[in-house]
């Protein structure tokens, strides 16, 4: 699992930007994402083992604005605040995820007490947050559209909860299954949130990423909990493609089957029963929520198998908590998808790129019967590609996925099956 922050297809949308500066760091930011999830393992990842002696519940590393992991150790709990706010920052908003979830009953992500290890200043106008599977990575921002990724505490305890989530249900990164996992990292972020600020259901503003856009940019988080797709609107990121009902249901095969795109609808039925349960979101739904995430489900669960476990978990709170799943449609929903998109011409080869921690989508087609400069080396490429033989591998978090159509065929590849002629073909179709 390598959960990225700030979503593809925002960074897609600003490599577009009139601003040759702003587009140099966005196509910087994916470059270094497409190296950070093309890193593979031949197992699992494994939460680091506690040593003998009392091992630190968190570090605080520095990459120095390199990409060597971890790095140089700069703060570990004990230790005097420094003078790097970003460090500051991001030992601030571990301690706070791990009392969370302490308060719920669980020892560090692995419920076993593993050390959280953070690195900071990672690459130069890094636009991005990850965990890696084993770590959290932190960026220092572009200095046009986003600030430090440690500034706001939410996108801390959001990425520690993709890990919280790896370790438990281990939600599949597709389709509902996929949304649930993002929208959980949501979830949890935001009671880290309000338990550090010290405000209960009713008075938060389910924000997300809140402060992570320099002033100029019209928006004020990165999603919406309570109100999704209104959370942004720029010329230079787009607006917020967020649905918050099944009645808006995107189905769709970009975005890991729109995992970003419909996290929004789990995500207000949280709100929703947050606030009718009242007091504390981490005390009454984030108990139930967190309930329901250990409660033994299986890896491709999708809204309604989740829905019916909160509402089993809430006790005296199952009429509320129901009743919020009812309203965003989940349960009691009778939303028919829409239909596939029509394949494409023969002659012509579509490639969709989908996926990051938002899951914007960019798109692009090459008419081998025109008079596009692109298309010798596309029919090249093409003549050489099986695409029959394409497909397989695992979707996870924040990966990004292709989706290659050509001769009534569709294939999608996950970024780290990519061979080098479909990376070029991608390349050559998408204009990159």
């Amino acid at each position: 699992m390598r959960c990225h922050f700030i979503p593809g297809y925002l960074l897609d949308r600003l490599v577009q930007a009139d601003d040759e500066d702003l587009a140099g760091c966005a196509r910087h930011t994916l470059v270094t994402d497409a190296r950070v999830r093309s890193r593979t393992s031949a197992a699992a990842p494994t939460a680091p083992a506690a040593s003998a002696s009392a091992p630190s519940a968190w570090e605080v590393y520095d990459a120095h604005n390199g990409t060597a992991l971890p790095g140089s150790l700069v703060l570990s709990p004990g230790g005097a605040p420094v003078s790097d706010v970003t460090v500051n920052e991001a030992a601030t908003g571990i301690t706070q995820s791990l009392a969370l979830f302490k308060d719920l009953g669980r020892s560090s992500y692995d419920d076993k007490g593993a050390t959280v290890v953070a690195t900071v200043h990672y690459e130069q106008d890094y636009d991005n947050a990850f965990w890696d599977g084993t770590q959290l990575v932190f960026g220092d921002g572009d200095g046009k559209v986003f600030d430090r990724f440690t500034k706001p505490i939410d996108v801390l305890g959001h990425e520690l909860s993709h890990a919280v989530t790896q370790f438990t249900a281990d939600l599949t990164y597709q389709g509902q299954s996929g949304a649930l996992n993002e929208s959980l990292s949501d979830v949890f972020g935001a009671c880290i949130k309000q338990r550090y600020l010290g405000q209960d259901a009713a008075s938060a503003d389910w924000l997300v990423g809140e402060g992570i856009f320099l002033p100029g940019i019209n928006g004020v988080a990165l999603r919406s909990m309570v109100d999704p797709g209104t959370a942004y609107d720029d010329p230079a990121i787009g607006k917020d493609p967020q649905v918050g009902s099944m009645a808006d249901y995107v189905e769709t095969s970009d975005d890991n089957g729109g995992v970003h795109l419909n996290s929004g609808i789990p995500n207000r039925a949280f709100v929703l029963a947050a606030r009718a349960i009242g007091g504390l979101s981490w005390e009454g739904a984030g108990r139930v929520w967190y309930a329901a995430l250990t409660s033994g489900l299986s890896a491709d669960s999708d809204f309604a198998t989740f829905a019916e476990a909160t509402v089993a978990a809430a006790g005296a709170q199952a009429a509320a908590v129901s009743a919020a799943w009812t309203e965003v449609g989940v349960l009691g929903s009778t939303a028919t998808p829409p239909a596939a998109p029509a394949p494409a011409s023969s002659e012509t080869v579509e490639v969709a790129r989908t996926g990051g921690i938002a899951g914007l989508t960019k798109r692009g087609a090459v008419d081998l019967t025109s008079n596009d400069p692109r298309v010798p080396e596309v029919r090249e490429l093409v003549q050489r590609i099986d695409f029959r033989a394409l497909g397989g591998g695992e979707a996870a978090p924040d990966r990004f996925v292709y989706r290659f159509r050509y001769a009534a065929t569709e294939a999608q590849v996950h970024e780290p099956d990519l061979t080098s002629d479909l990376r070029e073909l991608a390349r050559l179709v998408l204009e990159e």
